[in-house]
């Protein structure tokens, strides 16, 4: 066998370890998946009626943004994952094995992928039982989850730098926060952008939370086709802005992760 396909197999029994530990501790993945039913039931129901989306529901209009918000929390298991296993000496535990290098952080990302899909079936789920519909052919509709799950994946390879960085769970996760709330609030997620005061107007129309958001609703079909299409570049070319976004930051985390990885196992 090559060296790729040694890497490969590696990466793929360290993904299934990491799915192992979730079926021994259903409890992480139970209450991942029980916060964005919360905040579909609490924005549909307490908030929705004070929310004006002309020319359509804005259940429909929210569960798109759900969908964003959802893959974006779980990325973050990803940093949890290395800061935990370097905290517990995993990671040194894994070094002393013929095993590839890479495979720790490939097997971390794909392994968190996978929750990631769990994760949308369950508020699919929970969308249709609030009245969410799509609109699209499968095909539009299938292009929407794998586009989502690209933006979660690049995003996991963001959390393991961060995660590699602080070392430290409990720290990782208010760091995390800070990050994501902002990131995935000030964005076209729950809101219409235009509705914003001028300069975060300008944020939200400009974040990649919000064309990952966009591109989701185009391709569900969620959008009013009698409402122009948003003024700003990146809402207006929704899905190729999240196909851009995604590139760069696999670009610029992918080997950044393996840099900070081979440094934090070499202390």
């Amino acid at each position: 066998m090559s060296a790729l396909s040694y890497a490969v197999s590696d990466g793929i029994t360290i993904a299934k370890r990491n799915l192992i530990k979730i079926k021994r501790v259903p409890d992480l993945l139970v209450f991942t998946t029980l916060s964005p039913i919360m905040f579909v039931l609490l924005f549909a129901y307490v908030f929705g009626g004070a929310i004006d989306i002309p020319g359509m529901s804005y259940r429909e209009f929210l569960i798109a943004g759900i969908f964003t918000q959802t893959v974006i929390f779980g990325s973050t298991w990803t940093g949890l994952g290395m800061a935990e296993d370097l905290q517990k000496g995993i990671v040194d535990r894994f070094r002393s094995l013929p095993m590839a290098s890479s495979a720790v952080l490939t097997g971390r990302t794909t392994s968190d992928v996978l929750i990631n899909v769990i994760s949308l079936v369950v508020m699919s789920l929970t969308g249709l039982i609030v009245g969410w519909r799509i609109h699209t052919d499968p095909l539009r509709a299938l292009a929407a989850y794998l586009l989502l799950l690209l933006f979660a994946y690049s995003l996991s390879w963001v959390m393991a730098v961060v995660g590699l960085w602080i070392r430290t769970p409990e720290v990782f996760n208010n760091a995390s926060f800070i990050v994501i709330f902002p990131l995935s609030f000030v964005a076209n997620t729950f809101v219409d952008p235009s509705s914003l005061p001028g300069p975060l107007r300008v944020v939200a129309e400009w974040n990649p939370v919000s064309a990952v958001t966009q591109a989701a609703r185009d391709l569900f079909g969620n959008t009013n086709p009698a409402v122009p299409p948003p003024e700003a570049w990146p809402l207006r070319n929704a899905e190729i802005t999240s196909l851009i976004w995604s590139a760069a930051l696999l670009a610029v985390f992918v080997p950044f992760a393996i840099w900070r990885y081979k440094k934090a196992v070499s202390r």
